[in-house]
């Protein structure tokens, strides 16, 4: 068979169902065969968006999600949603064209070198030649699932796509789950029992590693209050009572008081790109660095973490439960997280939120505090809400309840604009039995809002809520941090509503402050895109930022 068939057959061998992407020249011969299979091709209208729709797969399912792009410029655009994916450790595996081999030494139409410009953002890369196709499949998808997971780059040149090449798919991979030595086991848990006041940190490597139910049991068994990172969001239920907030807010917060006061801080699937260490304080010197913490990961610590550190390196979920089968004891929570627990959840004081009703105070446009509390109250527990980057991300990812593990996905890694609406499609395409909401900025959803057109042709249907601001507000509230002013940030918008029209979505616009939950819900209902455009009123912002920068920490 053809280089490019037995590909295909490698793919579906490792249960592949989607490939995302867009067809060139250099990879017509690859589409045929994909053509012929039981896989089905996604085309994209740009190769970002089928890199992140692939991402989103990746991180829903814990299996590699596959992208696809021709040579050159197609290769080029591909390329941010693999760097999501590296940065967000998200399995992948993205597939370029390239020009046939009697060309990729000289200087050649649309020839670049994309093995070189992939390196830094992928695990791994290879280019596919007639032989060891199966192996360099397999090898793909271990590599993109092994220990932290990220993307890996292949490379498919148009004359070998055609060759004839020998061999059968091979198994596929099964991870190897590795656990941690019984003396670290114990050591860990005495350090647990001897705590004052030991605080879990859980990142998103609990999610990759389907780990949110070992956690529970974990932390419940030894009464361990415990912060989830952005991206973790609903590893531990918001209605837990050990649950106390989110980290990574660059500045303080209710919750670095409990950094400060931890004597052992228990890391789990933390991953540092999320919220560096070294800023869990404004005191990391001595009494930071005194502090005990347990790693707990599927990889070791960065070589600077700034605490000195009892390593647990293992599947995640394994170690967990093996803790929590190992102790033989009980403790009480600690009271002082209790404190920091209703303060975090109540909010710094009603200025914070526009009132403690989330804001539902008649104001208009809403503060996104009002626009959070409404998404809550629209979505079920088990549904998805995909968020994209700006201002809104702030709010979300420090005061949307989440209940469940990847029912709340934030790009946190790289932190890429554009990211909300191709990943709801993969959420959906994954999960139709579910609602799906897309929440975005203004500046976001206009740098992938052609992907409304894949969605409307595949067929699923989630509303897209606009946070409309006229402005890169979170740029704009970074300037007056430091400078005490906007610039560069202001931009016009085109009509949403008629721009709904013209994809053949249905349009919503947020004129009044009751409008926006009975809209949601109508738009959630609705067997068709929606795009719903809400005036948001961030002047607040700076607001949170004087708050936060004053916060005393209870005694």
């Amino acid at each position: 068979m053809k280089a490019a068939e037995l590909i295909v057959r490698c793919l579906e061998a490792e249960g592949v169902r989607h490939i995302f992407g867009v067809p060139g020249e250099e990879n017509i011969e690859f589409l045929k065969s994909i053509a012929k299979s039981g896989i089905q091709f996604v085309t994209a209208r740009d190769e970002r968006g089928a890199s992140f729709m692939a991402a989103g797969w990746g991180r829903l399912t814990g299996r590699p999600g596959v992208c696809l792009s021709t040579l050159g410029p197609g290769a080029m655009n591909l390329l941010t949603g693999v760097a999501d994916a590296y940065l967000d450790f998200a399995p992948m595996i993205a597939i370029t064209a390239q020009k046939s081999l009697s060309e990729t030494f000289r200087e050649a139409h649309q020839y670049i070198d994309i093995m070189s410009i992939y390196k830094p953002v992928t695990k791994w890369g290879a280019s596919i030649g007639g032989k060891n196709i199966p192996d360099i499949i397999k090898k793909a998808f271990r590599v993109a699932q092994a220990e932290k997971p990220g993307p890996v780059h292949l490379e498919l040149p148009e004359d070998v796509a055609c060759m004839d090449a020998p061999g059968e798919p091979l198994p596929p991979y099964q991870p190897v789950h590795p656990e941690p030595a019984k003396s670290d086991i114990t050591a860990a848990l005495e350090l647990i029992k001897s705590a004052s006041n030991p605080l879990v940190v859980a990142g998103n490597g609990v999610l990759r590693a389907g780990a949110s139910a070992a956690l529970l049991k974990f932390i419940r068994k030894f009464n361990l209050p415990a912060a989830v990172t952005f991206m973790a969001l609903g590893a531990v239920p918001a209605d837990d009572p050990l649950y106390i907030s989110t980290v990574g807010l660059q500045q303080r917060d209710f919750i670095t008081c409990g950094l400060e006061k931890a004597d052992l801080i228990i890391t789990i699937g933390f991953d540092p790109v999320e919220f560096n260490p070294a800023s869990w304080s404004k005191k990391a010197d001595e009494k930071m660095l005194a502090k005990s913490v347990v790693h707990i990961s599927a990889t070791p610590a960065e070589a600077d973490f700034p605490f000195k550190s009892l390593e647990l390196i293992g599947n995640v979920k394994k170690t967990l439960s093996i803790l929590t089968r190992a102790g033989d004891f009980s403790r009480p929570a600690p009271a002082y997280f209790m404190k920091i627990r209703e303060l975090a959840h109540n909010g710094l004081d009603i200025g914070m939120y526009g009132n403690k009703d989330g804001g539902k105070d008649g104001q208009f446009p809403p503060k996104p505090s009002r626009i959070v509390r409404e998404m809550r109250e629209a979505l079920d527990k088990k549904d998805i809400l995909i968020s994209d980057v700006g201002a809104h991300k702030i709010w979300i990812a420090r005061f949307y309840e989440a209940f469940s593990p990847n029912t709340v996905l934030i790009s946190n890694g790289l932190a890429s604009m554009g990211f909300a609406i191709p990943t709801a499609i993969s959420a959906k395409l994954l999960c139709p039995e579910r609602k799906v909401l897309a929440a975005v900025g203004d500046g976001g959803f206009m740098m992938s809002l052609s992907e409304l057109e894949t969605a409307r042709r595949l067929g699923v249907s989630f509303p897209v809520l606009i946070f409309n601001d006229g402005a890169y507000g979170l740029i704009g509230w970074k300037e007056r941090m430091r400078f005490g002013e906007e610039f560069s940030v202001q931009f016009g918008n085109p009509d949403f509503m008629a721009l709904a029209g013209a994809f053949g979505a249905k349009g919503y616009r947020v004129e009044k402050p009751q409008d926006l939950g009975m809209v949601l819900r109508e738009a959630l209902a609705a067997n068709t895109i929606s795009i719903i455009d809400c005036p948001v009123d961030y002047s607040g912002n700076m607001e949170l930022t004087k708050k936060l920068g004053s916060i005393t920490c209870p005694m």
